[in-house]
């Protein structure tokens, strides 16, 4: 999470607010042109890069409420560039916590279009409606809210499965999920101890709050690289209910005589999980990904953190082309999905996603649960979790995986944790998870006889 760009930058250093509105729409134009936000914001000049995430985020998190006040008030389509700057700055005066005053955005918005070619001739026609907005702000803003999209800022069918999936927390899930996300992160116990480290960081005025069996949350977000202990592998940033998937699978996982544990991890990068397992226990670790560079990001992590697996660049479902023929202990599928539990850090996906990508990524899913399940050792345990809170990606795949292989045993599994507390979670840490992103676990034995 970063901070506003009041905290992030003082006054004398801080570019002209024209500029960061000119960035943010140009990130934002690239986000609704179909790039994620981290690939919108790589394009930015770095000392810019701060402080536009932070608008666009503010924006994004408005994103269906300033589509319903912009077609109230332009007729037609402006061309991309001039709607981006406009939508900019309607979700920015949408926001809950203003971050600017209203005459000083609006100024700098103008000032933002006259200085960039592609605005430049409707500066006036962007000046106008945002005058309007704030003339009829209240009446505007009732008119867009009669729209649950608009309520609520996800798209209509996203809402609609929320509210199929849980019907008495909807409301919920929806609400947590336009929260800006804490910053957590795991302790790395095989070099130093949670409570030590906690301790170091309190006496630089750095405040944290313990969660699980190694996770701290910060009172405060800060860059990493600000993070005493970080580039030494003291600690890694990852969400508390990411940091689930290592105990889940190899907590009281008996261990054969004379070797480590044998452990695939499908779907690696970027390596957060695998740092995990190997931090963990003493296991042999293969990590998987389908993309050299993601796999570089798996090395780059394991490096920093002094811990060693097996990188494998490869398709893990076509398994003639990496394994070696040795059946593993565990497997860990973290297997690729809408990443509907995650908005609180990603408010760009819902812009991003579509209905249709849900069944889609399902059936990848069940490829994936049907490639590798033979790949795991009669009494070995399958973890697979996904980054969802869509039952068709979590609860549903794992019914219609149990009810077409008779081989498989669910055992006592987290389930959906929907953003947020929850207390379904509470049995399997030390403290109960507080503040975490929306996830999916199963936990899957194979039987010792076929059946």
């Amino acid at each position: 999470m970063t901070a506003s760009p009041k905290e992030t930058h003082t006054p004398a250093l801080a570019p002209p607010l024209w500029r960061q509105l000119q960035a943010c729409a140009q990130a934002l134009q690239a986000v609704c042109e179909g790039r994620n936000h981290a690939q919108a914001l790589s394009q930015v000049a770095t000392p810019l890069r701060p402080a536009t995430q932070a608008l666009l985020f503010e924006v994004l998190r408005h994103w269906e409420t300033t589509q319903a006040v912009r077609d109230m008030l332009v007729k037609r389509g402006p061309a991309a560039p001039v709607n981006a700057l406009l939508c900019t700055g309607l979700g920015l005066l949408l926001g809950t916590a203003a971050m600017y005053p209203a005459h000083t955005l609006v100024s700098q918005l103008v000032e933002a279009a006259k200085r960039h070619p592609p605005t430049r001739a409707q500066a006036a026609f962007i000046n106008a409606c945002v005058r309007r907005f704030l003339r009829e702000a209240t009446s505007l803003k009732a008119q867009a809210m009669q729209g649950l999209a608009a309520q609520w800022n996800f798209p209509l069918w996203w809402i609609q499965r929320v509210q199929r999936d849980y019907p008495n927390d909807w409301q919920t899930v929806l609400h947590a999920s336009q929260q800006a996300a804490p910053m957590g992160l795991r302790v790395n116990r095989r070099k130093i101890a949670r409570d030590h480290l906690q301790q170091q960081w309190a006496a630089q005025g750095v405040l944290s709050e313990a969660v699980g069996e190694v996770g701290l949350v910060l009172h405060q977000a800060r860059p990493v690289q600000a993070i005493a202990g970080f580039a030494q592998g003291w600690c890694s940033v990852q969400d508390v209910a990411a940091q689930l998937a290592a105990p889940l699978l190899l907590k009281d996982l008996p261990s054969p005589s004379a070797r480590p544990l044998r452990v695939l991890d499908a779907c690696a990068a970027p390596g957060g999980k695998t740092a995990h397992l190997l931090e963990y226990a003493d296991v042999d670790v293969w990590a998987i990904d389908i993309e050299e560079m993601r796999c570089q990001r798996i090395r780059d992590n394991l490096q920093r953190l002094d811990l060693q697996a097996h990188v494998v660049c490869a398709d893990v479902m076509d398994t003639a082309q990496w394994w070696d023929g040795g059946l593993f202990d565990a497997v860990l599928l973290d297997a690729p999905c809408t990443a509907s539990g995650i908005v609180r850090r990603h408010p760009d996906i819902p812009l991003l996603r579509r209905d249709s990508d849900v069944a889609a990524l399902a059936q990848t899913q069940r490829r994936m649960l049907d490639a590798l399940w033979p790949l795991l050792a009669p009494g070995g345990r399958m973890l697979y979790c996904t980054c969802s809170v869509f039952h068709e990606e979590g609860q549903g795949q794992i019914d219609s995986f149990l009810a077409r292989n008779t081989q498989a045993v669910l055992r006592p599994s987290p389930g959906h944790l929907i953003p947020g507390a929850s207390a379904n979670a509470t049995g399997l840490l030390d403290n109960a998870l507080r503040g975490h992103d929306g996830f999916f676990y199963a936990v899957l034995e194979r039987r010792q006889t076929d059946v």
